[in-house]
């Protein structure tokens, strides 16, 4: 089936949170100036990673772990909202450092610039009606035989089943919101999409508790990418090793799990 684990996961107050960090791993830290800003560019429409917060100043997972690298650092930042399609342009032409926003991470974009390993990854999650995984024992690939299963059309979790769900029958939507209204509604078995998006569904007010993710997280990179890192302008090389630093510095101090845990109360992973 093609399912790829994290490399580490944590269990926190029954959320998982995962770790992209070796732990045999230990990160050099480079010197950076004292006296200099950091200035993040970020987007304002992608909770929970980045969105306004209630004082409308910029929140998110993305952007407090940018604060909290900044700190770790002992640097002084700034995070500055910009439009999605312009974070790029605005970083190429120095109106800021770092871009912290839900940028996918591809050769493209490391042709362009610098990229910090990932931080997080978006994985493609199946859900399924509560009652469903309450009486199945343990969850295998075997439970989707003869089942329906809902995607997206179009989109890369359609392919991923094309190729690795051949026993189930694949039903199409134009939207994740009508998969996952008729699976509520009991039309189909399982949902297969996008894990961010399926979470924050299941713990909102439209499922009212109907379903739950089924199995674990699916992260094969040729379908789902490879995750997503902060941005850096090719020369500003020595910056993105100190964020690599602090990036793992924050998982080991426990800094990680506690910004996880705020903004992701129903983990996707």
């Amino acid at each position: 089936m093609a399912l790829l684990s994290l490399g580490g996961v944590a269990q926190a107050q029954t959320v998982t949170v995962p770790n992209f960090w070796d732990p045999k791993s230990q990160l050099d830290r480079p010197d950076i100036p004292a006296n200099r800003t950091i200035r993040f560019l970020v987007d304002d429409d992608f909770p929970p990673l980045h969105f306004p917060g209630l004082d409308s100043a910029p929140t998110g997972f993305s952007v407090e772990l940018a604060r909290a690298a900044c700190e770790r650092l002992s640097l002084s930042c700034t995070v500055q909202v910009r439009r999605f399609d312009t974070l790029l342009d605005a970083l190429a032409e120095k109106q800021g450092d770092v871009v912290a926003a839900a940028v996918p991470v591809t050769a493209d974009l490391r042709r362009r610039f610098s990229v910090t390993a990932p931080y997080f990854r978006i994985p493609a999650r199946l859900v399924a009606k509560s009652a469903l995984i309450k009486d199945m024992p343990s969850f295998s690939p075997k439970a989707l035989q003869g089942k329906t299963v809902g995607v997206v059309e179009g989109t890369a979790h359609e392919a991923f089943a094309k190729a690795f769900m051949p026993s189930s029958t694949l039903k199409t939507y134009q939207e994740l919101t009508a998969a996952e209204a008729a699976l509520k509604a009991g039309g189909i078995d399982y949902v297969f999409a996008d894990g961010l998006s399926l979470a924050l569904w299941i713990g909102g007010e439209d499922a009212d508790g109907c379903c739950v993710f089924a199995g674990g997280p699916y992260l094969e990179s040729r379908f789902f990418g490879e995750g997503i890192g902060f941005v850096l302008r090719s020369e500003d090389d020595n910056l993105r090793r100190a964020l690599d630093y602090a990036l793992q510095q924050l998982w080991r101090e426990g800094k990680y799990a506690e910004l996880y845990l705020r903004f992701f109360p129903i983990s996707p992973f």
